[in-house]
């Protein structure tokens, strides 16, 4: 009976922790939701699209939305790796205030105006580097 009894609970505690595991995966969806966090993928996404004939744009957005599933698996995986589900939640909250709104909308536009001088230093980088390797 004591093991019938234990197998019982076991059960129970797993089934709970399954639960909450979803409940803070379900968080973390909400979070790189609120916060934007696809800005740059976003904006990457629009650069590449302009350069794609009118007639194929369609079909290649969905090829361009597929291929970033395993960048938003590897982001879900960090932060329910890094952050307790508290913190989550907590950074939820931020992104649904007045300045994490207005954070998480600047992003995008953030990335963009900043490009120019990250393609500068890449190229800058890539003679840095160039001088070291010789």
């Amino acid at each position: 009976m004591k093991k019938l009894l234990f197998a019982v609970a076991f059960i129970l505690v797993a089934n709970f922790s399954f639960a909450q595991s979803d409940a803070f995966k379900a968080d973390v969806k909400k979070l790189l939701e609120v916060s934007g966090s696809m800005a740059q993928v976003d904006v990457a996404k629009k650069q590449v699209i302009a350069m794609i004939p009118a007639d194929k744009q369609a079909e290649f957005t969905k090829e361009f939305e597929a291929s970033i599933t395993p960048i938003m698996d590897a982001q879900e995986a960090f932060y329910l790796k890094e952050f307790t589900q508290d913190d989550v939640k907590q950074m939820i909250k931020f992104y649904q205030s007045p300045a994490g709104k207005k954070l998480a909308a600047k992003l995008p536009e953030l990335t963009e105006s900043t490009m120019p001088a990250i393609q500068a230093w890449t190229m800058e980088l890539q003679g840095i580097i160039m001088k070291y390797q010789q």
